[in-house]
């Protein structure tokens, strides 16, 4: 198996992030383009891969988590579909197997009595948005071996089970498993994600406790060693997703004292 680190606020350059994966003896940098440092017009590419190649380590993407590409406004959509394409050329160019992404709820309206989805309610428009997504990640993507991971999250609503059936329908779409976001919802994602386990690319590694996730690896109440070995099966890659760097070195020394990773 090979073990990555997120990009965390702690570590905030390339060369930072590249040092500390090398020293926690690690494969892979997950980027974040959540920060600012990460938007493809600021990212340096030479320096991606003069880090990379430096310590011996590559880089997967996790793509901005405000990512809306089935937007109502043409115009907000088509900006998170250019920033995929962009994303996908930069993945290209430094050797970057996965992009990892979640599906936006939308927005939605509070009724006295219930919760209606936009997406919902104005269902084919959706899933339409999603077959031209697709399309457009086929074109972009190519032969490169490239995949695009759908990461599950609060927990995924009908609408969305319904893109992510269609997204899979193309051998460029795979599957992330984030096994503390499915606890902190009840596991309500699991049985979606099984059923599809042959799909299941990449995965984000983190303990939980009821509620609370991105803890340290063995100070929750995951079956760590059933998830480990789903990711074994299925050939995942996997991020220890804690968001400081002790919580980090806590979990690489957990998975060493588990002999989970030598």
């Amino acid at each position: 198996m090979l073990f990555g680190m997120p990009t965390l606020i702690e570590t905030e350059s390339p060369e930072a992030c590249g040092a500390l994966c090398r020293k926690l003896d690690l494969d892979f940098i997950e980027l974040n383009m959540n920060l600012p440092q990460y938007q493809v017009p600021q990212i340096n590419m030479d320096q991606l891969k003069e880090v990379a190649e430096k310590y011996g380590i590559f880089y997967t993407i996790h793509l901005d988590e405000n990512l809306n590409i089935s937007d109502f406004n043409p115009y907000i959509a088509e900006g998170y579909r250019r920033t995929v394409a962009e994303t996908i050329d930069l993945a290209k160019r430094i050797g970057c197997p996965i992009l990892n992404m979640h599906l936006s709820e939308g927005v939605y309206f509070t009724l006295p009595d219930q919760r209606i989805y936009l997406f919902s309610q104005y269902r084919e428009q959706y899933l339409q948005s999603m077959v031209d997504f697709r399309t457009m990640c086929e074109t972009a993507i190519g032969d490169s071996g490239m995949k695009l991971c759908i990461e599950n999250s609060s927990g995924f609503l009908e609408f969305q089970k319904e893109a992510v059936e269609l997204l899979l329908e193309s051998p460029v779409f795979g599957l992330t498993f984030d096994i503390g976001h499915n606890r902190s919802i009840g596991g309500a994602d699991e049985a979606f994600i099984l059923q599809k386990k042959q799909r299941l690319c990449h995965m984000h590694m983190h303990d939980a406790l009821g509620e609370k996730n991105h803890m340290v690896l063995g100070s929750g109440e995951l079956d760590l060693k059933k998830y480990f070995s789903l990711a074994e099966e299925a050939a995942c890659r996997i991020v220890l997703e804690t968001k400081t760097v002790d919580g980090l070195k806590q979990s690489v020394a957990w998975l060493r004292a588990s002999e989970l990773m030598r």
